[in-house]
């Protein structure tokens, strides 16, 4: 289970990224999350995915 809170699960997601997951994709695909929600909550507090970085910025 993933946090629900926007801020927490920013940083557990960027912490999954920077230490397990070369790309959202891999995570989304491992963690059987939707890409498009995961993004969506997370924008709406102003954070979007950056691939280059691999980290939500």
């Amino acid at each position: 289970m993933i946090p629900n809170d926007p801020m927490i699960l920013l940083s557990y997601i960027n912490t999954k990224l920077r230490d397990e997951y070369p790309s959202l994709d891999l995570l989304c695909d491992d963690l059987q999350l939707d890409r498009e929600q995961l993004e969506q909550k997370l924008s709406a507090i102003d954070y979007t995915y950056d691939p280059k970085l691999n980290k939500f910025i």
